[in-house]
Parts: structure tokens; C-alpha cells; sequence
């Protein structure tokens, strides 16, 4: 058999290897399987009796979790795969970071600062695939201010 028509099996048969990054300070690992295995991540502000609870009912119903694809069960792995397609004989680069001017750099170092204070977002610094920030003008244009603080800011422009 080779290896693309091996059964894979659930994740509750046998746990995945998984590779734990870190993790915002107000998030945290806990593991549903034996030895560290099957981790899930929750916050760290529950009580020792929320956090025993959530993770007993969890426990109840780990095989309804996808830790890889094989518990993903009715959904075919096509679905879930990506496959970027290359001419023959190139190879996958990795691309520079493009320059911003210092006004809209200002305003994307922003941007960034508070999507990471309302924890959408959280670094990750071992990332193959991190991509350049690229900021794309609209068609009505970018107008960037200064406000009361001193900061810039897009200013957004009303059209008619």
C-alpha cells in the first residue's frame, strides 16, 4: 500500500504528533487524550471548577473534534486540501517585504497594535507562510490625517 492510500485514522485511535505554539498570555493548553495528547486551548481566566467541567464534557465528545483531517468525517480531504499549482522545474520563493511610506506605515503599525489589543489577532514568529503586509488603496483614494493626538489616521472620503 503506499503512502497517499494509507487509512489514516481518528485522532482519538491514535493521537496526531502536534507541534504547540505559544499562545496569547490569556489563552492555554489542556490535553483530552493520555500523555499530553489531543490538546484543545482555553482561556485561563476560567475557575478550577469551569475549566474541570468544560473538559470533561469535551472529554465526553472528543471524536467530534478535527485534529486532522481523518476526523473530519463525511468531508472529503479534497475539500480540505490546497494545492498551489507550479510550472515545472520552478520553486516556491519566498518574497521581501515591501516598503511602506512613513505615513501609512504609521497607520498600519495602528492598525496591527490594536487588532492584537482586542486578541483578533496574535504574532506568530516561525511562520513559513507570513506574508508581507500590502496595503491596497481603494478606488475613492486614501487620505491619511493627522488627529488631536498627533496621530495619523485614513480619513474617509464621502463621494457626491
Amino acid at each position: 500500500m503506499s503512502p497517499s492510500e494509507t487509512k489514516l485514522l481518528p485522532s482519538v485511535v491514535q493521537a496526531p504528533d502536534m507541534e504547540l505554539k505559544p499562545l496569547p498570555e490569556h489563552f492555554k493548553y489542556a490535553f483530552l487524550g493520555k500523555g499530553n495528547t489531543l490538546p484543545i486551548i482555553i482561556s485561563n481566566k476560567l475557575s478550577k471548577p469551569e475549566e474541570e467541567s468544560l473538559i470533561q464534557v469535551l472529554k465526553s465528545h472528543k471524536e467530534v473534534i478535527g485534529w486532522t483531517i481523518a476526523d473530519l468525517k463525511g468531508i472529503s480531504p479534497l475539500t480540505c486540501t490546497h494545492k498551489i499549482y507550479l510550472e515545472e522545474n520552478t520553486k516556491p520563493r519566498r518574497e521581501a517585504q515591501r516598503r511602506l511610506n512613513p505615513n501609512m506605515m504609521e497607520v498600519v503599525k495602528k492598525e496591527i497594535i490594536k487588532l492584537l489589543d482586542a486578541d483578533i489577532i496574535f504574532p506568530i514568529s516561525d511562520s513559513r507562510w507570513v506574508s508581507p503586509v500590502q496595503v491596497v488603496p481603494k478606488k475613492t483614494g486614501m487620505t491619511v490625517n493627522k488627529n488631536v493626538e498627533g496621530d495619523l489616521v485614513p480619513v474617509q472620503v464621502q463621494n457626491g
